[in-house]
């Protein structure tokens, strides 16, 4: 991907920089950010994601601290293309798979890291999943009971960091759901030297330990994801109305209201 396609895939979502970049293009970026600034923050951004950075300033914050903020959604694509922009649309899922086929070819260790609250087992299971694929992958699996929205983790997490930073991972899949994994990332990124590459993987170890089943892909295809999730599992009826309904309204909102300033 040329600069000029890439910069063409970039546009502005309640005032932060969303990169639309196919996963060659962000694996691309990565590497020049490691060879400049160091350790790397990923960020798979969704309308319910950039809705609470737009009501929490902090949050806010620690997203735009972010090297890569991609394109986890439909929803998102489409606000991409009302800006004029042609954003590539990854599910986080997918490309925290593309970092560990990547971490696998290049000797690197992966980290995952889960909170347990609500599918306990799930880091674990994942990381036995991953050994049967890539038997060569170096990778290690801890679970948090709680972590909090600011990302403070308790005495549970100081032991489970101090084993993380034995292991020396560098890459580190952190598995929480926002805002929980990017305050944590933030908190923590620099606690543990090894560390190249972070990213905030929602439930992505959920599907790869089988817990959960992810939408078959013709309606991911159709960008149908949220209602085969409603379907099962119904009591996600708000963060849905929000992805949905609410995140389209404040977007125009916001188009409109960006227009008539100028």
């Amino acid at each position: 991907m040329s600069t000029s396609t890439a910069t063409r895939s970039t546009f502005n979502c309640f005032g932060l920089v969303i990169h639309g970049y196919a996963a060659d293009e962000a694996l691309k970026r990565l590497d020049e950010g490691l060879r400049r600034d160091g350790p790397q923050m990923v960020v798979t951004a969704n309308p319910e994601i950039l809705l609470y950075a737009r009501r929490h300033p902090d949050y806010w914050n620690m997203l735009r601290q972010a090297d890569l903020r991609l394109v986890d959604s439909f929803g998102l694509q489409i606000a991409g293309w009302l800006k004029g922009s042609k954003p590539t649309r990854i599910a986080g899922v997918d490309f925290a798979k593309t970092l560990v086929v990547e971490a696998a070819a290049r000797g690197w260790k992966v980290g995952l890291l889960g909170g347990g609250k609500e599918i306990p087992g799930a880091p674990d299971k994942a990381s036995w999943v991953l050994r049967q694929e890539f038997p060569q992958l170096q990778i290690y699996a801890e679970e948090i009971g709680v972590v909090q929205t600011d990302g403070e983790d308790g005495a549970d997490g100081a032991e489970a960091r101090y084993r993380l930073a034995h292991f020396a991972p560098d890459v580190l899949l952190v598995a929480f759901g926002h805002p929980k994994q990017e305050a944590w990332i933030a908190r923590h990124l620099h606690d543990m030297p090894s560390i190249k590459i972070a990213i905030g993987v929602g439930g992505t170890l959920d599907y790869w330990s089988g817990q959960k089943k992810r939408a078959p892909g013709w309606i991911s295809r159709l960008g149908l994801e949220w209602l085969y999730r409603l379907i099962r599992e119904p009591r996600r009826w708000r963060r849905i109305f929000d992805a949905v309904i609410v995140f389209p309204f404040y977007f125009i909102l916001d188009m409109l209201s960006m227009k008539r300033a100028v």
